[in-house]
């Protein structure tokens, strides 16, 4: 074989090894978009299933405490915008807002112990609360998914890939209000 012939051979083996490297790291990186978007669909799942329940714990508070309406209309004002978010951020400020909305709620049930007592009110509490916690595991979970995701589009070599491709960072879903940090409380 000439010298010719091996230099050819090597830059082709580069050339590959290049080429593989580049469809391995922009396949990982769409993996990990792919993931993220998963996840976020989780979160979303619960989040219509909080909106859902919240007009049935509504109409079953408003039932007994019909003289607090100004709190009926917040809560109802509140899962409206909460269901309009199109972005994370929306979610994450419109989340809150409903969330404190429903701690109002809790606390106008608070007064009413015949209300406290019903099944059904009982029932929804319960789901409430099975709700919360399902929420904050799939909100660690997406936003697990988000700190891989970002962290590998933005370490080299890969954001070479990452910025040819067009990806971008995505938003972490955090409550940004310090008090909305802690648990919930849901016993009624």
């Amino acid at each position: 074989m000439s010298g010719g012939l091996i230099a050819l051979i090597v830059v082709a083996v580069i050339v590959l090894v290049v080429v593989f490297w580049y469809v391995s790291t922009r396949n990982g990186i769409i993996d990990q978009r792919n993931r993220v978007d998963e996840s976020w669909s989780g979160i979303d799942v619960q989040l219509k299933r909080r909106h859902d329940l919240v007009p049935n714990l509504v109409e079953t508070v408003k039932g007994y405490a019909t003289h607090e309406q100004q709190v009926f209309e917040n809560v109802t004002k509140a899962r409206s915008d909460a269901m309009a978010a199109q972005t994370v951020d929306e979610t994450a400020k419109t989340e809150s807002q409903l969330t404190r909305a429903m701690a109002d709620l809790r606390a106008v049930a608070e007064d009413y112990p015949d209300l406290k007592a019903t099944e059904n009110f009982q029932q929804l509490s319960r789901n409430l609360s099975e709700l919360e916690d399902e929420i904050q595991a799939s909100r660690r979970i997406y936003n697990s998914n988000v700190q891989s995701y970002n962290t590998r589009i933005q370490q080299f070599p890969a954001s070479i890939v990452a910025s040819q491709g067009n990806f971008a960072d995505k938003e972490f879903f955090e409550i940004a209000d310090p008090a909305e940090r802690e648990t919930p409380s849901v016993s009624f």
